[in-house]
């Protein structure tokens, strides 16, 4: 089942939200101070390609650096991001079809507020108590 969700994302929302963070991490690569924020970006962007069987767990080690970091980029691109998952979540559940995958968009927007200080598994290796969104 998760291979075809996956398959059925892929088309309608993986590659445009995926392009969508690649744009945003190259933006955030040109200078020196923002290539975390990018790397960030493009690993969200790997994540929204693929995203049915794999978890964004939070890291034990984040601390203090990962919630400044978080607030920054909630503040310039955390908010566009997450409004583009919300919007494409709403259009998605306007059909049966899209109902799981729009379900999904709105997990996806709480991890596009705050990425730093998470990293992505497959759902089988995140334990319970450090899971934030699974699929």
């Amino acid at each position: 089942m998760k291979v075809v969700l996956n398959i059925i994302w892929f088309a309608f929302a993986g590659v445009w939200l995926a392009a969508g963070y690649v744009l945003v991490g190259l933006m955030l690569c040109l200078l020196i101070v923002t290539i975390p924020f990018g790397v960030a970006s493009f690993r969200l962007a790997h994540f929204v390609i693929w995203p049915f069987g794999r978890a964004v767990v939070r890291r034990p080690d984040a601390g203090s650096a990962s919630m400044v970091g978080n607030f920054l980029w909630c503040v310039f691109a955390g908010v566009w991001m997450a409004a583009a998952h919300l919007v494409l979540g709403v259009l998605l559940c306007l059909t049966v079809i899209g109902i799981p995958l729009g379900l999904g968009n709105f997990k996806l927007a709480f991890v596009a507020i705050a990425p730093l200080g998470k990293e992505i598994v497959r759902t089988d290796q995140a334990r319970p108590e450090m899971t934030a969104v699974a699929f």
